[in-house]
């Protein structure tokens, strides 16, 4: 196959029980001297699934791309600064990986009056 163009899911996966995350996504992949490029956009226009799609790609970089045939493969998402377009390369890093992620809960208080 030299070259694959169709829709996917990136599934981003907080443990192996637990998909915090999938979007649909439209991607090309071609082959190359160095195995393969691949690229794509979301599906979905909707600034929730970006902002979520860009949240996930905040805290860890690395989904799961799932074919419609069920096959996957760790990639690493490169996402251009819109988060609606992004390249993919394969991931060969560490099965487990730590994310570490903190919500500063401090507002500043108000009076009411």
């Amino acid at each position: 196959m030299d070259r694959f163009e169709g829709r996917c899911w990136l599934d981003w996966w907080a443990n192996t029980s637990t998909l915090l995350g999938s979007v649909e996504v439209a991607v090309v992949i071609t082959a190359s001297d160095a195995g393969w490029d691949a690229h794509g956009r979301l599906i979905s226009d909707t600034d929730e699934d970006r902002d979520g799609f860009a949240f996930l790609c905040d805290q860890d970089p690395v989904f799961t791309l799932r074919f419609e045939d069920g096959s996957t493969v760790a990639v690493t998402v490169h996402p251009t600064d819109d988060h609606r377009r992004f390249t993919l390369t394969e991931y060969t890093g560490p099965t487990h990986r730590p994310v570490e992620h903190h919500i500063d809960l401090t507002q500043p208080q108000t009076r009411l009056r």
